[in-house]
C-alpha cells in the first residue's frame, strides 16, 4: 500500500466558519481522506499555525522544504494542501527547489471550504489521490478542476470557477512529457533574499521603478513589462536597469500577457536587453518568483539565468 506524506498548510479547503469569517481548521485532517483509507496510508503533517495562503513568505517555504526533503525518503509521493491564492507560487517553488528522486508531487486545494454543500474539495482530492496513484507521474503538478497541471508556467486563472488554474503555455499534464527541472545549478535556498517586482502600467512613472532599482534594497528585480517586454522610452529607467544589473543585481524581463513571451522584434524591448536585463521568454510572475528567488540566493550570473530559462523549455 502507498505511503503518501500530507503537508496541510492551511487555505479555503480546511476552513470553518467564525464570527470574524473564514478561519483554517485543523479538524480537516480527520475527515478529508477517509474515503482513501483502504488506497494509501496518509501520514499528516499540520503546520501550526495553519494560514491563509495570503499571507505566505518565503520562511514558510524553507520551513517546508526542510520538512518534505526529510519525509521523500520514507514516502511514495506527496500532496501539499495549500491555499488557493498563492498556491501557484508554492508549486513552482517547489518544482524548482524540491529534488523529488522521481517520486509525484501534488498540490491541491479548493475555492470553497470542504464542507460547504457545493464545495469542489472533494473532487479535487479524488483527482489528487489518482495523480498520486498514476505510475507516469514523476514531477510536481497542481490537481484542480478535474485536471494536472505542470507547476512550471502554472497560474491561478480563477477565484469563481471550480477550474481554478490552468498553465498558459504548457496546458495539462500529459504522460510520458519529461519533467522540467533545473540541472548543473546551484539551487540552495536562501529566503532572506529580495525580490521585487515592478508591473508597468500607463500613467505610471517608469522614473519611479528607476528610484526603487536604485535605492530599494534588492538582490533581482522582476518587470513586468508590456506585450512582448516592451516599456516606455525613459532614459532615466534605462540607465537605472543598466546600473542595477552591472552592480550584481539581476533583472527577468517577463510579459504581462497571460499568454505572453518577451521577443525582440521591437525596439524597446531590445533596449532594455541591452542595458542589462534578461528575457523572461514565456515565464509568468509565478515562475519567475520562484527562479528569481533561487538565482538571488545562489548568485547566478545572467548566463546561468538564461541557462535555467533554456532547462524549463520557457525560452
Amino acid at each position: 500500500m502507498q505511503k503518501i506524506f500530507v503537508l496541510y498548510t492551511g487555505g479555503t479547503i480546511g476552513m470553518k466558519p467564525s464570527p470574524d469569517g473564514l478561519v483554517p481548521d485543523a479538524q480537516l485532517a480527520e475527515q478529508a481522506l477517509q474515503p482513501y483509507a483502504e488506497q494509501a496510508v496518509f501520514h499528516w503533517h499540520i503546520c501550526q499555525p495553519l494560514i491563509d495562503s495570503s499571507n505566505i513568505t518565503p520562511q514558510h517555504w524553507a520551513e517546508w522544504l526542510v520538512i518534505l526533503q526529510a519525509a521523500l525518503p520514507e514516502h511514495d509521493g506527496i500532496l501539499v494542501l495549500h491555499g488557493t491564492d498563492t498556491l501557484a507560487y508554492t508549486a513552482n517553488f517547489l518544482a524548482l527547489a524540491l529534488d523529488s528522486g522521481g517520486k509525484p508531487i501534488v498540490l491541491t486545494g479548493a475555492q470553497k471550504p470542504y464542507h460547504a454543500a457545493d464545495s469542489d474539495a472533494p473532487a479535487n482530492l479524488q483527482t489528487t489521490i489518482a495523480a498520486l496513484q498514476n505510475p507516469q507521474l514523476h514531477s510536481t503538478v497542481i490537481a484542480f478542476g478535474g485536471r494536472l497541471y505542470p507547476a512550471v508556467g502554472s497560474s491561478k486563472c480563477s477565484t469563481e470557477l471550480d477550474q481554478g488554474f490552468d498553465n498558459a503555455h504548457f496546458n495539462t499534464w500529459q504522460p510520458n512529457t519529461p519533467p522540467r527541472r533545473l540541472s548543473g545549478l546551484p539551487t540552495r535556498f536562501n529566503p532572506a533574499v529580495r525580490v521585487c517586482s515592478h508591473l508597468l502600467t500607463p500613467g505610471s512613472s517608469p522614473e519611479q521603478i528607476a528610484h526603487s532599482l536604485r535605492h530599494f534594497p534588492q538582490e533581482a528585480a522582476i518587470l513586468l513589462s508590456y506585450g512582448q517586454g516592451h516599456a516606455p522610452a525613459s532614459p532615466e529607467l534605462l540607465a537605472a536597469v543598466q546600473h542595477f544589473t552591472q552592480n550584481g543585481g539581476l533583472l527577468l524581463n517577463i510579459s504581462q500577457a497571460h499568454h505572453g513571451r518577451t521577443g525582440t522584434a521591437y525596439a524597446q524591448g531590445n533596449a532594455l536587453r541591452q542595458a542589462g536585463a534578461v528575457g523572461g521568454g514565456k515565464c509568468n510572475i509565478e515562475t519567475a518568483t520562484a527562479l528569481m528567488t533561487l538565482a538571488a540566493g545562489n548568485h547566478w550570473t545572467a548566463d546561468q539565468l538564461q541557462q535555467a530559462l533554456a532547462q524549463l523549455d520557457l525560452l
